[in-house]
């Protein structure tokens, strides 16, 4: 996928934490294609990136929950599940946090 996001996308408070974990973790990042996104038409294939999502890692499903929260509330996120990642994947969430509560 030609990762060119529309501005609007990156500014906007919920698409902006998604898009930050999508592109800077690798396992979202290998998902992170046209199967899935559809930016012009601001549409993202949940259900089939549950289902994608089956057989990874706990951490990585940890990862994919918390950017489907983060982009719509709807989407279920344990914030207790924080405990399960690494540091780098930890860090990673929090800013994701960070960026959905304060902007960038």
């Amino acid at each position: 996928m030609e990762r060119h996001i529309p501005e609007d996308l990156l500014r906007d408070r919920n698409w902006a934490p998604m898009l930050l974990l999508f592109a800077e973790h690798p396992k979202l990042s290998s998902v992170f294609n046209t199967d899935y996104f559809d930016l012009n038409a601001r549409l993202v294939e949940i259900d089939g990136l549950k289902d994608l999502s089956a057989q990874w890692s706990h951490g990585e499903k940890i990862m994919l929950a918390l950017a489907l929260h983060l982009y719509n509330e709807s989407n279920p996120f344990n914030l207790s599940d924080l405990d399960y990642l690494d540091i780098k994947n930890r860090k990673l969430a929090l800013e994701a946090i960070r960026t959905r509560f304060q902007g960038r």
